[in-house]
């Protein structure tokens, strides 16, 4: 793909449509406090970003730096105890160790911080977004500023983003390497060090909306959608690989597959537990090779079916559900609504719980 092609179809990104809660019986539409992650309808003919094989990471100690990130992205079970309180690995929610277009790639996310973040009400550094996913997602406890396990890991969506735009630009050589300060604050940023081609050929607002960032948004389904027509959807097309309770698959104490809901999954804090987010994750990425299509309808659904299951808590909760709901979840998802007669919530699972 040309150059400039990319750098018109990364201009039309600017244009940001932003995913609205779904409305539903079960779910009326409140105004939204905790706006959901970044989406974009799906192009026809989507060109997107190549990345450098892994092979191509450099030696040496920025290398070495990349390369710890990508085996934290892949096996965040590593830090089970440390800062991780579930079954779940980065590479779960973010699909080929962060390198899939259209699944919210660590390449795209490392342009499009520093950024404000209505969830933190701060701007928030890459390393600001990526302690939030330990806090949240791997419903634990966030790393340390500055730590090694945040240096890696920014080190890695660092150097898988920068060596696909020097390709596209055709910018022959190894990714330049950035001090620890520097690649933990992000790429959104007009004091970024970049290549002069790269600095003259695109804006930082550009950088921060590569195609392919997020999860593409699809409509809101012509139906309200239902966690009861979801549970039939999940029994025919996800109940083989994550169980019948949600509960994932584990070979020999590892999880291959993860589990969905229960104690062992994301918390009530985490974007995915919003049914638009999973929906749109849903549809785009699963199942999980591709094998077959859901509808949109179907994809709402089991994304409905999947967040109307208790799971650890919110870990922002002071104890009283009611006030978590209205400070925190007044949006899609069913946090402190009754369902089967339990107020989710009330009976949520402990945050980072230690496995031993």
């Amino acid at each position: 793909m040309k150059y400039s092609a990319m750098l018109l179809l990364a201009a039309m990104g600017l244009l940001t449509v932003q995913a609205q809660a779904s409305s539903t019986e079960q779910v009326p539409e409140r105004p939204d406090k905790q706006a959901p992650l970044p989406s974009f309808p799906k192009m026809p003919d989507q060109a997107y970003l190549t990345l450098r094989p892994l092979s191509a990471i450099p030696d040496g100690a920025f290398g070495d730096k990349v390369r710890l990130g990508y085996q934290l992205f892949v096996n965040t079970q590593q830090l089970r105890d440390k800062y991780v309180g579930n079954e779940l690995n980065c590479a779960n929610c973010h699909m080929d160790a962060g390198r899939k277009a259209n699944a919210s790639p660590l390449w795209g996310a490392y342009f499009a911080y520093p950024a404000y973040r209505k969830k933190d009400d701060k701007v928030s550094s890459f390393e600001e977004r990526i302690q939030g996913c330990f806090n949240y997602s791997m419903n634990g406890k966030a790393p340390a500023s500055g730590s090694p396990e945040l240096v890696a890991i920014s080190a890695y969506a660092y150097w898988l983003g920068m060596g696909g735009l020097m390709d596209e630009a055709k910018i022959s050589g190894p990714v330049p390497e950035l001090s620890d300060a520097e690649l933990v604050k992000g790429a959104k940023r007009e004091d970024f060090p970049l290549p002069e081609i790269l600095a003259k050929a695109m804006t930082v607002d550009q950088r921060a909306n590569l195609p392919g960032r997020g999860y593409p948004e699809i409509p809101k389904p012509e139906l309200a959608y239902s966690p009861e027509r979801g549970k039939e959807v999940y029994v025919a097309h996800c109940q083989t690989c994550h169980g019948i309770e949600g509960q994932g698959q584990a070979i020999a104490g590892v999880y291959a597959l993860p589990p969905l809901w229960g104690p062992k999954s994301y918390n009530w804090g985490a974007g995915m537990h919003r049914v638009n987010t999973a929906a749109f994750f849903i549809y785009e990425n699963m199942p999980f090779g591709k094998s077959m299509q859901l509808t949109n309808q179907q994809a709402w659904d089991v994304a409905a079916y999947i967040n109307s299951h208790e799971r650890p808590q919110d870990p922002r909760s002071k104890g009283d559900v009611k006030q978590a709901q209205d400070k925190y979840h007044n949006d899609s998802d069913y946090y402190g609504l009754t369902v089967d007669g339990k107020v989710l919530g009330t009976e949520s699972y402990p945050v980072f719980p230690k496995k031993s």
